[in-house]
């Protein structure tokens, strides 16, 4: 069975790629998100295997997203996507839960090996 995933970028390119890569390797996105609170929302209603998260963003981060998600659902799943240059968020985001973290732009190769590492 493909493992669902959810995307939540601000970039709507960002979500697209990111949608690309995962579909063409037998991943199915369950639903995307703009921001974190969407993020939460939307992990709530669909429990996806994992959540592909953006560190920052507009309404709520994707660490406080992160937090409020692992606060539901301890076993969730988790990945951070950040830019060059945001290495004390990413150790907060590990710190806080997250699985991994992917830096952008990214690589086709590190977003599925990250993802595999996750949830096979």
């Amino acid at each position: 069975m493909a493992k669902n995933i959810l995307i939540c970028d601000d970039a709507a390119f960002m979500r697209m790629m990111i949608k690309d890569i995962l579909t063409k390797n037998g991943y199915n996105v369950a639903g995307e998100a703009e921001n974190g609170a969407k993020a939460v929302e939307k992990f709530n209603e669909l429990k996806p295997d994992l959540v592909l998260m953006d560190i920052t963003m507009p309404e709520m981060d994707g660490i406080a997203a992160l937090k409020a998600i692992k606060a539901g659902d301890p076993g969730s799943n988790v990945i951070m996507c950040s830019a060059m240059g945001q290495q004390a968020m990413v150790i907060e985001a590990i710190q806080s839960g997250a699985k991994d973290f992917i830096v952008k732009p990214f690589q086709p190769d590190r977003v599925l090996e990250a993802v595999k590492k996750v949830i096979g």
